[in-house]
């Protein structure tokens, strides 16, 4: 077993060798363990030949090694040359006023702020949307017509959108749901007061009127829309965001970016309608709250897919503690150490999540920018437009290894996150067959881009408490997947915003015993509470075994499904609170295929995983 230690580790100053091509640099660093060094600008790859002559090789071994390590360099120069280009399959980028201003918020602040990002690098690295939240509104008058605040933007909005436009940028908006905003209700100015301009100034009975001024008038090309006023007033959600989604559409525009905030994961029906959709409760900048909502998120990947993504909520980077700025007052924002800052903000890309600062940009932290643009892990988010979020492919306690595909679906690169939770070190064990991943397996480290080695079967990664490491590893094969969890699944009917237990829809629970400590229960009692694996890889057909792993108070069963043909019966006899073995046999070609399972008349036994044989 070879052991590689993650800590991030300083640039050595390698000294100058001979010059491969303009980019790509020999040097020697007998104290540094990397192999190649990308440079922060990303004009640069150094290659370490101390690393490449770790054995002694002999002349022409080493020559190889050069030129294999010189081509390596030229691979990740290529990728930290390239930038977000706002395709609408991936993450949206951008800032949004609320973490910072609340309702505080006026044209000059707006303003002031794109011309930060159009400036300071956040243009470049593809945060393009600049995103007005609560606080712009002054309610509807007489005749229907959206008002704006008197004091915050005097002239309007059209400038500012305009304004916004003219820096190559682009313009978001906020509204409810409902007939009140959440400012309204709930303040968030400096004095903790309720923002009386919010009243009335939500989409209820507005919906056409609002969504031609928005975005036909005046030109936004975003809208988050709350529900503190859909609450207020008991709309049935799925009806509610539909009929907003309609509006919108009606306007004719088909770059609008819409996000559901409903505060909870609302329904896999959200896919439908919106680009993206909150799954959490509001953000603070404390690592409590950015592990809470890390953790709400690790097994909802089979519900993203392009242009539609799970919403972890704005990032609260920049607001490290000591020097954190709020207007919130007493609400927990106490502040994140860098070491969290790095975590939150990789979880976010791991996870696909939109990207939208929550801090001041004018005032940014360098070491905050220079996170947030590195192009390694902005494209680990955006992913050339995969629609992919990183899945749990190992989980031991508080630690969690992730993967996901990096660039092709199925290929020989993927992105994987060594994410720790818990409070004290914790040294990950990596198996290659875990990521699909066969032969020799080469990391890069996205955060030091640094290129740190190579493993074959196992290696271990020493990570400290509340940190995470993330690595682009590419191997010299993809193995087929043998394990798939129940809680990476497709649930038809999950949701989160009704007590599943109460309403009979599945979902993923803490199963002691279950492999990663979780299994999916209440499916079942209808056609449509299903739980279906979507993308079940074949690299050699034939004969196969499905063996799934079970559990049942009582004698249960369950039909399984390979790809809508025939629906074999299976029973699973009472388990006594432990999972039991039951194998189906079948015929599966070389390929993609989909394995259901449901019960229209009863519920199913809890699923822990699928294994393919």
């Amino acid at each position: 077993m070879k052991t590689m230690k993650a800590a991030a580790l300083a640039a050595c100053g390698m000294m100058a060798g001979a010059t491969l091509a303009a980019t790509v640099e020999f040097g020697t660093c007998d104290k540094c363990p990397r192999r190649m060094r990308i440079s922060d600008d990303g004009a640069k790859a150094t290659v370490n030949l101390a690393r490449l002559q770790d054995d002694q090789p002999d002349a022409a071994t080493l020559e190889r090694r050069k030129q294999a390590m010189a081509a390596r360099a030229e691979k990740y120069l290529k990728r930290a040359a390239k930038r977000a280009d706002n395709d609408l399959r991936s993450p949206l980028m951008g800032w949004s006023s609320w973490n910072t201003f609340g309702v505080d918020i006026s044209e000059e602040i707006i303003l002031d702020t794109a011309r930060a990002m159009a400036t300071n690098g956040l243009k470049e690295a593809g945060y393009v949307y600049v995103n007005i939240d609560d606080g712009f509104f002054w309610g509807h008058d007489e005749k229907g017509n959206l008002r704006f605040h008197p004091q915050r933007f005097p002239k309007g909005m059209k400038g500012t959108v305009d304004g916004i436009h003219a820096l190559g940028l682009k313009a978001g908006i906020y509204s409810d749901a409902g007939a009140d905003t959440c400012g309204s209700m709930w303040g968030g100015s400096g004095t903790g007061g309720k923002d009386k301009g919010g009243v009335g100034g939500g989409l209820y009975g507005h919906d056409a009127s609002d969504c031609k001024l928005h975005f036909v008038d005046l030109g936004f090309d975003f809208i988050k829309v709350d529900y503190c006023g859909g609450g207020k007033l008991g709309l049935d959600e799925r009806a509610r965001y539909t009929e907003i989604a309609n509006a919108i559409k009606a306007t004719g525009r088909t770059d609008v970016r819409f996000n559901i905030c409903r505060w909870a994961f609302p329904g896999t029906w959200a896919a439908d309608i919106a680009g993206s959709w909150r799954t959490t409760e509001d953000i603070r900048a404390n690592w409590k709250s950015i592990r809470k909502l890390i953790g709400e998120n690790l097994y909802l990947s089979a519900y993203a897919k392009p242009g539609h993504f799970n919403d972890i909520d704005m990032l609260e980077v920049g607001q490290l503690k000591g020097v954190i700025k709020t207007i919130f007052g007493n609400h927990g924002d106490t502040g994140i150490t860098p070491e969290e800052e790095t975590t939150h903000f990789g979880m976010w890309c791991m996870l696909s999540s939109p990207l939208l600062i929550g801090c001041d940009v004018r005032t940014i932290p360098a070491s905050t920018l220079k996170l947030i643009t590195n192009p390694f892990l902005v494209q680990m988010n955006q992913n050339n437009g995969l629609g992919v979020q990183g899945a749990v492919v190992s989980r031991d306690g508080d630690a969690y290894i992730l993967a996901k595909d990096a660039d092709v679906r199925f290929g020989t690169s993927r992105y994987v996150a060594l994410y720790n939770a818990g409070d004290a070190e914790h040294a990950f064990t990596v198996k290659a067959a875990d990521l699909e991943l066969g032969g020799t397996v080469a990391a890069f480290d996205l955060v030091d881009r640094a290129d740190i080695g190579t493993f074959t079967d196992t290696v271990v990664v020493d990570v400290p408490a509340h940190g995470a490491r993330f690595f682009l590893m590419d191997a010299e094969t993809r193995l087929e997947r043998a394990v798939y969890e129940a809680e990476t699944a497709y649930l038809s009917e999950y949701q989160e915003l009704r007590d599943a237990r109460k309403h009979g829809t599945a979902f993923p629970f803490q199963f002691e015993g279950a492999s990663g400590g979780v299994a999916v229960g209440w499916l079942g009692n209808r056609e449509t509470n299903d739980l279906v694996w979507k993308d079940v890889r074949i690299v050699k057909g034939g004969k196969r075994t499905l063996e799934f792993l079970c559990a049942a108070p009582e004698d249960r069963t369950f039909y399984v499904q390979v790809d809508g043909a025939a629906k074999p019966r299976v029973t699973c006899k009472a388990t006594g609170g432990k999972f039991v073995s039951i194998p189906v046999e079948v015929d599966l070609a070389e390929g993609l295929h989909t394995v259901r399972i449901y019960n229209p008349t009863g519920w199913t036994p809890d699923i822990d995983l699928m294994r393919v044989k």
